[in-house]
């Protein structure tokens, strides 16, 4: 058994669709714990024009193509999905998967996607505040459907001490930030105050971290800090040599 899970981002960035199933596929067999994507509309690296492919429906054909990794959006973007829509995509997928999907949610960030989609950026206070409202309505939502997916786990991405890790206390089943390790040891931490003071059992959130391909062999430092699982990025050809060698450290 796996001393921690492995996760791989694959980014639907300057690739096609069938490169991209066949890399999920492939990681899929090689034995990742989880498979994500990202909420975005234009590459974030390399030729800002590249070709690039939305998300949601990405996970949709995820669902009918790998059978045992969970999988999800790391993360949704708030904004640019009514909540109860959102809600009712994720039960959705979730049925064509089996069980395995995870609804991973932000704020958002990536001022491009917003102004050429026609959606209000605003200002990170306002967009953390849409945040918090929007995480009761996708939980009653998710109760309501028919058929229900109540249980259906959240993961919430972020690392801000104020809103962002409050409402990871109150509403996530799985967190995710980031490196380097004294980052993540000090999210970490006050994840954990947010969870003593509103009665949170600290352990019942997943600790997730994306961590770079140099900080692999380092893995152990994110362990004694606090991950439990720690997920590694894909861009196109996907090779997944790091995702091998993670794999190969998990099973140590």
């Amino acid at each position: 058994m796996a001393r921690f899970k492995v996760g791989v981002q694959l980014r639907p960035q300057h690739t096609d669709t069938t490169a991209l199933r066949e890399a999920w596929q492939r990681a899929d067999a090689l034995g990742v714990d989880s498979i994500w994507t990202w909420d975005h509309f234009y590459p974030l690296g390399g030729d800002p024009d590249g070709t690039h492919f939305e998300g949601s429906s990405l996970l949709a054909a995820m669902a009918v193509t790998t059978t045992r990794a969970r999988f999800g959006m790391l993360v949704h973007c708030n904004s640019y999905r009514n909540p109860e829509l959102l809600a009712d995509m994720a039960r959705t997928v979730d049925q064509l998967s089996g069980g395995r999907y995870v609804l991973g949610i932000g704020s958002g960030w990536f001022e491009r996607d917003y102004t050429e989609y026609g959606y209000e950026f605003g200002t990170a206070p306002e967009r953390l505040q849409a945040l918090k409202a929007a995480l009761p309505r996708i939980k009653e939502r998710l109760g309501k459907l028919n058929p229900a997916a109540a249980d259906l786990p959240i993961l919430i991405g972020g690392g801000g001490e104020k809103v962002t890790l409050r409402l990871v206390a109150q509403y996530a089943d799985l967190w995710n930030t980031f490196g380097p390790v004294e980052n993540f040891r000090h999210k970490n931490q006050v994840l954990d105050e947010w969870c003593a003071k509103l009665g949170r059992d600290p352990k019942a959130v997943e600790r997730t971290v994306m961590i770079n391909d140099d900080e692999i062999d380092n893995y152990q430092a994110y362990l004694d800090v606090g991950a439990d699982h720690i997920i590694v990025g894909g861009d196109h050809p996907f090779e997944l040599d790091n995702v091998r060698r993670l794999l190969a450290h998990a099973r140590d």
